[in-house]
């Protein structure tokens, strides 16, 4: 089935596209600095696109990426931009709160959320544009290519979110169309964010890219998945804080996508595969034949969508990545309290989240 997915998406993303040149607003909350986070924002002002602007957001002054911003402005004094002190998030969702000082200060209506550690293709804006401009359409949200930072997990993450990850929502696409976001770059209206509630409503997620673009498709609004691929530079964490990441997504699906989770058993199939060998060594072949597919999925999305050359060189660590991915899969079952840049928060059954220390009702402010 994610063969298959992956096949329809490639034959949707011959679909020819008129080039748009409506003006575009660009936001991309930050904080801190990292390796990557000055070549990542230089890819956003680097656009081939005729008229955009790009909105900045530091939480406060002293932020390292405040130098990051201000260098790569002054390389691009042709694009207009600025860099916003928006204060200390007195919410869980602190991006969330960025955005909701920088949507008002955007001066088109169409824009950008892009995260801190996003690298852009070139034509990126001009293609999700396009996109979203046709009829009917009312958020752009793009696949990405994870690239790992110097830890031998966060190369294994990696390979794992450029197969398993992207089969899923190639597979979810398919039998569902796109009935949810992800928020690492997202193309929309303001009037269409205002429809579903704004970002006042989705500040009490922690998934909120994916409740915005399932409340879109509840309404009847087309969300699709972009032909342009985006880069998502996910740091070289040791063991401890790369699984404490991991456990923090797992549990976060858990409570967006209920049955769907479980569902998710269906994509371990390495996993699933020696479990069935351990139990019954004459199934061998069947076994075989499991993590055949499993290859023929892993080719289709990491080489043949994402061109990954991570998959190319560590192909044979996959395996290792794939039990890893089960364990933690398995664990998200489990417990409700995560850990979000250094903040411990609880999150609830309908995937909302609160600080664990105050667990009342949910700042509206």
């Amino acid at each position: 089935m994610a063969v298959m997915g992956a096949l329809r998406y490639r034959r949707a993303s011959n679909i020819p596209l008129k080039r748009q040149t409506v003006p575009v607003s660009v936001l991309r909350p930050m904080c801190g600095a990292d390796d990557n986070t000055e070549a990542c924002l230089r890819t956003v002002f680097a656009q081939d696109y005729p008229a955009f602007e790009v909105l900045l957001s530091v939480h406060e002054e002293s932020d390292a990426a405040v130098p990051v911003a201000r260098k790569v402005m002054a390389e691009f004094p042709h694009i207009p931009s600025r860099l916003l002190v928006v204060g200390v998030s007195p919410l869980p969702n602190a991006k969330v709160w960025s955005l909701r000082t920088l949507v008002p200060a955007a001066a088109n209506e169409i824009i950008m959320m892009t995260d801190s550690d996003i690298g852009l293709e070139r034509d990126c804006l001009a293609i999700t544009v396009a996109e979203l401009a046709r009829e009917g359409v009312a958020l752009i949200t793009c696949p990405y290519r994870a690239v790992p930072g110097w830890s031998f997990w966060s190369r294994s993450e990696a390979m794992g979110l450029n197969t398993e990850f992207l089969a899923g929502m190639l597979t979810a696409r398919m039998l569902n169309g796109m009935d949810y976001a992800i928020g690492c770059t997202i193309v929309t209206r303001k009037a269409d964010l205002e429809s579903i509630g704004g970002l006042l409503l989705l500040q009490r997620y922690l998934a909120e890219d994916f409740v915005m673009g399932n409340l879109l498709h509840k309404a009847k609004r087309e969300v699709v998945l972009s032909r342009s691929v985006i880069e998502h530079h996910i740091g070289g964490n040791e063991f401890l804080r790369n699984w404490k990441h991991r456990l923090r997504w797992a549990r976060s699906t858990r409570r967006s996508r209920g049955w769907a989770y479980v569902g998710e058993l269906f994509t371990k199939t390495t996993a699933i595969a020696l479990l069935l060998i351990l139990m019954n060594p004459q199934a061998w072949g069947i076994a075989v034949v499991a993590l055949c597919f499993r290859a023929a999925a892993a080719f289709f999305t990491g080489i043949w969508i994402l061109n990954d050359p991570l998959l190319e060189k560590y192909w044979f660590l996959l395996p290792l990545e794939d039990i890893s991915s089960f364990v933690t899969w398995s664990l998200g079952f489990f417990g409700k309290t995560i850990t979000w840049r250094g903040r411990e928060l609880v999150l609830a059954a309908d995937g909302t989240l609160q600080a664990a220390q105050a667990q009342g009702p949910h700042p509206e402010g």
